[in-house]
């Protein structure tokens, strides 16, 4: 039985300017252990996926329409507040995309960090402290025991983002679910930071979501890939079948952007074109007006998620009619 199982979840937003759909139907599970990544570009629907599953979506504007996500026997959807509270932050936990937005400013590091024990585990804040001290070495903060009192705006960027990975790990949580933890962070931080997930990952036994555009850093870091756009999943499979076979053209366009894979001295690929504006009706494949393959029945025809192979699945009318 898998740790994590969302089924059909729709989440929207309701503004004045009408009603934007950014989750349409979106369905995955997460098994133990394994490490799951959602991909896709700016605005496909990555992050609203996980906030709507950690209750997170500000209400107003944001609605969820429908849908479940069983957590181990429990609809973190639907079930009481208490039981939200009881599951969020303690065994299901989340790394945010911007530490320095996400962390107080206000509060030292050292409240911030034993803060969920605190809630959770309901100890002394002497014996939280010392969990934080020992949170703070584990993911490489050296001198911990004079930083763990400093302010956020006194750590670089690099430690900021490791203070919040203390903060997501302290409890040993069964779910991580990491929202592009290395954007703004040079080449070598990434690194490091993508190292320590592995680590405490081995470290806990536990399951991962890594939320990302960059399908170059998945590759070496899930076990699985699921690939979305407009606010659902165009193509999923294992990881290494969705490099070598990809079948969806959105898919095939994202590893095509992948500067490292393009030869020295070729002008560097771009997807054209804009994403679709999610207020409006999309009868067909959302990808068409932007894809080269796509033929007159891709604007008017249902795109809906079709298995080819087990674990394999993509929503291209065209690569399921073996025309691609």
């Amino acid at each position: 039985m898998p740790l994590l199982n969302v089924t059909d979840l729709r989440t929207s937003f309701h503004t004045r300017s009408g009603v934007y759909r950014a989750v349409d139907g979106v369905s995955f599970a997460v098994e133990r252990g394994e490490t799951l990544g959602i991909v896709g570009e700016s605005g496909s629907g990555k992050s609203v996926t996980c906030y709507s599953i950690m209750g997170l979506i500000p209400q107003p504007p944001g609605r969820i329409e429908s849908g479940t996500a069983i957590f181990d026997g429990v609809d973190l959807l639907h079930c009481k507040p208490a039981e939200s509270r009881a599951i969020r932050g303690k065994r299901v936990a989340m790394i945010f995309q911007d530490p320095m937005t996400s962390l107080n400013p206000y509060l030292r590091v050292s409240e911030q960090l034993i803060e969920p024990l605190l809630i959770h585990e309901k100890i002394s804040k002497a014996a939280a402290r010392r969990r934080g001290l020992e949170a703070l070495e584990a993911v490489g903060i050296n001198d911990a025991a004079r930083r763990i009192d400093l302010y956020p705006h006194e750590f670089s960027g690099g430690m900021r983002q490791r203070v919040m990975i203390a903060m997501a790990l302290i409890t040993k949580p069964e779910l991580l679910i990491a929202d592009e933890p290395t954007t703004a962070l040079d080449v070598t931080v990434q690194a490091q930071i993508l190292e320590l997930i592995k680590k405490m990952q081995r470290e806990l036994g536990m399951a991962v979501i890594f939320i990302t555009h960059d399908l170059g850093v998945v590759s070496g870091l899930c076990d699985r890939v699921q690939v979305m756009y407009a606010g659902r999943i165009v193509e999923t499979a294992d990881t290494r079948t969705l490099f070598h076979h990809p079948k969806h053209p959105y898919t095939r366009a994202l590893q095509r952007s992948i500067p490292a894979l393009q030869a020295k001295g070729t002008e560097l690929y771009t997807i054209k074109g804009l994403p679709p504006d999610l207020s409006k009706p999309m009868p067909g494949c959302a990808f068409a007006a932007r894809c080269e393959f796509a033929a007159p029945g891709c604007i008017t025809t249902p795109a809906e998620l079709g298995t080819i192979a087990p674990g394999h699945a993509h929503a291209c009318i065209r690569a399921r009619l073996g025309e691609l």
